[in-house]
Order: structure tokens, then sequence, then C-alpha cells
């Protein structure tokens, strides 16, 4: 476990830098990746409309047109770009950390670059995936380890870098897991692990540094405790959760 370093007198000009950094650094970097997302639509509507007599009735019919099929190719280059951005500019949530969030650490820093861009994904392009593979490779690609044949149809996942899914893993709606907590101001991160063919029941939560075995089955509206490992093969249910067989 790491844990950030005690608060020290006259680190003003050093917090403020650290966000200052980080705030140029997302507006930047995510104004990249939205503007090359924009690229393909906005260069066929202009490629377009260069050989569409003007005519505001026919341009406002292939607009209509165009509408949904652009957003679907924005959506999808989104996700490609947003994850590879984090890949190259290494946002990720550090693994196994303790920091305190007034203290705006670099670790801190880091995991906010990657929220904000697993966020905008999650907003702009998640609505229209989520449960689909599209959905998993995206996972995929922004850091979790997924195996095969796992549909995850829920967008309150994140930290994925932190997540570890076996073959066959299946997460129900509205379900939310991620690798970080906040308790009394200090941000705590930790890894999820789910064996292969887990199934976890619509509107359950799981906590950081968990492993569940496999086979296993989490009834709906559970919560899985931090620091928890449920053993394999058994049905899960409660708030905490407890075996049921």
């Amino acid at each position: 476990m790491v844990v950030s370093s005690p608060h020290r007198p006259g680190r003003g000009i050093g917090t403020v830098w650290r966000v200052g950094v980080t705030v140029v650094s997302i507006l930047l970097v995510e104004s990249l990746v939205c503007g090359l997302a924009l690229l393909p639509a906005v260069l066929s509507w202009v490629w377009l409309f260069t050989w569409i007599a003007p005519d505001l009735l026919l341009r406002a019919f292939v607009i209509s047109l165009l509408i949904v099929p652009s957003y679907v190719v924005f959506a999808l280059c989104l996700m490609t770009l947003s994850a590879i951005a984090a890949r190259v500019t290494g946002a990720r949530t550090p693994p196994d950390v303790e920091t305190r969030i007034a203290d705006f650490e670099w670790p801190l820093m880091t995991w906010a670059r990657y929220m904000v861009a697993t966020h905008l994904v999650r907003v702009l392009a998640g609505s229209l995936f989520r449960g689909s593979p599209i959905w998993t490779a995206y996972l995929r690609l922004n850091g979790a380890r997924i195996g095969r044949r796992v549909y995850v149809n829920t967008l309150f996942i994140s930290d994925h870098n932190l997540l570890e899914f076996g073959d066959d893993v299946v997460i129900g709606g509205d379900v939310h897991l991620s690798g970080h907590t906040v308790e009394g101001g200090i941000m705590k991160t930790g890894r999820v692990r789910l064996g292969p063919n887990v199934t976890v029941g619509l509107g359950s939560v799981i906590d950081i540094d968990t492993d569940v075995g496999q086979n296993c089955q989490i009834g709906a509206m559970s919560l899985v405790p931090k620091h928890t490992t449920l053993d394999a093969n058994g049905v899960y249910a409660g708030v905490p959760v407890t075996r049921l067989r």
C-alpha cells in the first residue's frame, strides 16, 4: 500500500502548480480527442455538401439522414481515441494507493485525468454501446483485463485498469463497480477481480480490493464490501452479501 506523504506547510505553490498542469493537460488532451473524433463526420459532411445542389430542402433532408450515422461514427472514434490517449499520456488509476484529496498530489492528479476521459466516453458514447461487445472492447482498450464473451451492461464502472474479469462474465444493469473509494477525505484504490463465469445482478455494488471466485452468482441489489473474497461456486446476496448455498 502506497500512502501519500503527510501534509507539510508551505505547499500551496506546489498544489497550485499540480492542479494547473492537470487542468491544462485535460483541456488540451480532451479537446484534441474530441476534435479528432468529430473529424470523419465533419469531413464527410463537407464532401457531400460540395456535391449537393444548393437547395435548402435537399440539404435539410441529407442532414436529417446523416445525423444518426455521424453520431455513431463520432462515438466509435471517441472511444478508440480516448483509450489510446489515456494509454499514451499515462492517465491511469494508481493501484493500492491512499492519498489525501486536499493535498492534490500527483497520484490523485493522474487519477483525475483518467476519470475525466472515462466520464466523457460514458456520457457521449456509453449509452449507445453498453452491454455490447463494442463496450467490452472499449473497456479492454482502456486498461481493463477482460476475458472472452464478457458483457458489461452498466455505465457505472470506472478505474478500468484495476479491473480483471475472467471469461463469460456478465454484469447486469446499473451495477456500480470501481477501483476507488473515498473515506474521510482519503482516496483509496484497490483491484477488483471477477473469476470466470461470474454473474452480477442488476443494481449491485462491488467495492475495492475484492476477489470473486469462478462460477459465482451475486444477486440483485447486493453489496460486496471492500477487502472481500467470495469463494467459488456460490450464490451470494444481501447487504453485505452472504452465501445462500
